[in-house]
């Protein structure tokens, strides 16, 4: 039996709004269908083809509630039979979207999927899913040891085990807003960018603030511990955004005149401690090296997300990957995390880089809330 082989053939993403910025008055349901429709155009694939729209989204409320994914597929103006469904890994929602279509088309389960997702930050905030419940239990907190988990305390936590100093933390996060200026500049997102209709005057993402230094970052006030090293200068920015991408089989793909863009060469979920929280990426990353039977060596990019300062920090200094390798467009501390979105937003950027540097294995990794990881190896085909 010949085994099917899932590609990727085109991967695009709104510009990063700003929390309360440009993207605020666009609901989530019509900025995914943003993305849904320009997939569709650009590639010249009939909507009706599409047999699921696998949609991260986290905070899963009020605008972002009541399974997005198929509301999302109707804004498109997409067939009724277009079903969808929600996913929800917490910050690595879209990432698993992506990996679950993969598995569905190798499977023979679907033929075309798109994979993405959204959140809209401005108008479902952070945290508003857990203000009318207890979200861990009592349970799992007397497992631990500990009054609760919390992202930014697992981030300092982070920077004590590995000795990262707030001058290390700034000067990365002085380091991701100057790549990031460095490929708007060029015109390097340009291709992959879809604008919104709605915001005509956002043609970029919103959040980066140009000539950040560490000077300037050094006078910022610690968010979680009085004598703590994260800041809002050093953390990834509350934002607004919406990224998809279009998975079918090679064959179909290019019965259709369309040509690969990537596949993946191999896939990876670990859990790790739900206390620090964000050092999964970690052993994802290892455990999909070791699954695709390549070294760090062999990956020509990096995609780490920047939750914060101390992550991609942290998981460097075990990898020891080069750095020159690691986000080298910048990240989530200059351009914003929009949670849903985020990991289809890494994997847009990773493989229109790959492809324009002819780079021909990236990885991308994603720290998640409650301690967990994805890791995604893409090998480019075009």
């Amino acid at each position: 039996m010949t085994t099917r082989q899932a590609v990727i053939v085109d991967a695009v993403r709104t510009p990063i709004g700003k929390r309360d910025g440009s993207l605020r008055h666009i609901h989530p349901v019509d900025l995914s269908a943003v993305v849904l429709r320009a997939l569709v155009e650009r590639n010249g694939v009939e909507p009706e083809w599409i047999e699921d729209v696998m949609w991260g989204c986290v905070t899963q409320l009020g605008d972002q509630s009541s399974n997005i994914a198929r509301f999302a597929a109707l804004a498109a103006g997409w067939p009724e039979a277009v079903p969808g469904v929600t996913v929800n890994r917490a910050c690595g929602s879209s990432q698993q979207a992506i990996e679950s279509a993969v598995h569905a088309v190798t499977a023979g389960a679907y033929d075309w999927v798109v994979a993405g997702g959204v959140e809209s930050m401005s108008r479902v905030p952070l945290g508003a899913a857990r203000q009318s419940g207890f979200a861990y239990g009592a349970t799992v907190l007397e497992r631990f040891g500990v009054d609760g988990l919390d992202q930014g305390t697992g981030a300092e936590m982070i920077a004590d085990r590995w000795g990262l100093s707030r001058a290390d933390l700034d000067a990365y996060a002085s380091r991701s807003h100057a790549l990031a200026a460095e490929a708007i500049d060029a015109g390097w997102f340009d291709e992959q960018t879809v604008l919104v209709p709605d915001a005509p005057e956002l043609r970029h993402d919103e959040g980066l603030r140009r000539g950040t230094r560490p000077q300037t970052l050094a006078r910022l006030k610690p968010s979680f511990r009085e004598d703590g090293v994260v800041h809002a200068g050093n953390a990834s920015q509350i934002s607004d955004g919406a990224a998809a991408l279009l998975i079918t089989t090679e064959e179909r793909a290019r019965a259709h005149g369309l040509r690969p863009l990537a596949r993946v060469r191999a896939g990876a979920v670990v859990g790790d401690d739900p206390v620090t929280m964000l050092t999964a990426p970690i052993p994802a990353t290892r455990k999909v090296l070791d699954r695709a039977g390549l070294t760090v060596a062999d990956i020509g990019a990096f995609e780490v997300n920047e939750a914060f300062a101390p992550v991609p920090l942290a998981w460097q200094a075990e990898l020891k990957a080069d750095m020159d390798r690691v986000n080298p467009l910048g990240g989530a501390i200059a351009v914003g995390h929009p949670l849903g979105a985020s990991g289809a937003v890494l994997a847009t950027r990773l493989l229109h880089h790959m492809r324009r540097n002819d780079i021909a294995l990236g990885l991308q990794t994603m720290c998640e809330g409650g301690g967990t990881a994805n890791a995604t190896v893409f090998e480019l085909l075009s």
